[in-house]
């Protein structure tokens, strides 16, 4: 998370630790509760769409929608279902001619104005992109989430792949999401991405991915480019930690200390091993999340996070990462800027940018430090649009140049 530990390089004390369980999450809930909750939601749902489509849903309805949301999502995917997410709570497409009406891809419930930056696209714009599968070097994404969230979080973005044709799995790193894992004992950065690293070692010889790491999630893809480089294709960095070799997380969020005057009150550092021991893990104060992370982002989705993000481990954060040019150096990188961040500033960005340059990098105009939320069919572009683009000795081949 953007200046996580600028509280550390304060003199001001830290916040008290709230009260911490060894206990895991409990389990999945069984089928009984799951059906009540989808007719719940669905209830939730019909309701925010009849007369009262034009008022704010309450707080209440959000959280309980939000919630059910996470459950039946997780309930899929450990049943091996690939049912896509609804992605709106609100209006349909409907014939021009004024005809029976489709089910098409929805439309945002947000009361802000849409910008230009993420336009509100017919079905057959997200879904014909001219992007040529079989042409691809691949077509599978792997989503590496950030410093507190799931795989949860990419819920739009795999809908929008997958709708588009593409294989897309998310990963929960240890002690987040639904990984059952106590976040305040994982004690190094190779023990918590160890669902990644798992995932990439089970992948055939030949076979190749596209890593996605948001915010604290590009030092666990960097960490796996080191170890894995020829089973990645590309690696995108959303907003995130991009680490030069000796680098730790730490001393990429240093730089901007004490200038995020917003992320030092939202931050609560956990002491499961007792006050007179370091840090285990960090929280963040919920009140603080919205404007933090989510400031561009809609109140369904600011409540998706509200109950479902978790501690973020102490002890990866400060690992420095041993990064060779022959590994990591090898794997094509590009950066995904988000220009309305109040996490990690866009001047850090650029900062990071300047000192590790990627291939190209691109800018979400008007994103938050969720983009997956705030802009979700501008970062599907962009990440199909990355997927197309060819190494240069392929382009200088085509061309007869080569």
């Amino acid at each position: 998370m953007g200046n996580l530990c600028a509280r550390l390089l304060s003199p001001e004390p830290v916040k008290s630790k709230r009260p911490t369980s060894s206990k895991p999450p409990p389990p999945p809930s069984p089928p009984s509760v799951i059906a009540s909750l989808s007719n719940r939601w669905s209830k939730l749902r019909s309701s925010s769409s009849s007369s009262s489509r034009k008022d704010k849903l309450d707080d209440r309805s959000i959280q309980e929608q939000a919630l059910a949301a996470a459950i039946i999502l997780q309930h899929h995917r450990q049943n091996g279902k690939s049912t896509p997410v609804d992605r709106s709570a609100s209006l349909r497409y409907t014939s021009p001619s004024g005809g029976p009406k489709k089910q098409g891809l929805p439309r945002s419930c947000s009361s802000r104005a849409r910008s230009v930056t993420d336009p509100l696209l017919q079905p057959h714009q997200l879904l014909n992109q001219d992007v040529k599968l079989d042409e691809l070097e691949t077509n599978h994404f792997v989503l590496v989430h950030g410093g507190g969230f799931g795989a949860w979080c990419w819920y739009k973005t795999i809908a929008l792949l997958e709708e588009s044709g593409f294989k897309v799995t998310p990963i929960d790193l240890t002690g987040s999401g639904f990984n059952s894992f106590d976040t305040s004992e994982v004690t190094s950065i190779s023990q918590y991405v160890k669902p990644l690293t798992d995932h990439l070692e089970k992948l055939a010889n030949d076979e190749k991915v596209i890593l996605v790491g948001h915010d604290f999630g590009g030092t666990c893809i960097s960490y796996a480019m080191e170890l894995f480089p020829s089973k990645i294709s590309k690696a995108v960095f959303i907003a995130a930690a991009m680490l030069r070799n000796g680098q730790s997380t730490l001393d990429m969020w240093s730089q901007q200390a004490g200038s995020n005057d917003l992320m030092q009150k939202a931050q609560i550092f956990l002491y499961a091993n007792g006050k007179d021991q370091p840090p285990t893990a960090i929280d963040l104060d919920k009140s603080f999340l919205s404007e933090l992370l989510f400031n561009q982002s809609l109140a369904k989705d600011v409540a998706l996070a509200t109950v479902s993000m978790r501690p973020i481990p102490f002890k990866p954060v400060l690992e420095k990462l041993s990064l060779s040019d022959v590994n990591y150096g090898s794997v094509r990188r590009f950066f995904i800027e988000t220009s309305e961040d109040n996490a990690i500033s866009i001047e850090l960005q650029d900062g990071m940018i300047k000192l590790n340059p990627p291939e190209r990098v691109f800018r979400l105009k008007g994103a938050d430090h969720s983009p997956f939320f705030s802009k979700p069919q501008a970062l599907h572009k962009l990440l199909v649009e990355i997927s197309k683009i060819r190494p240069l000795d392929q382009i200088l081949q085509k061309d007869g140049l080569g």
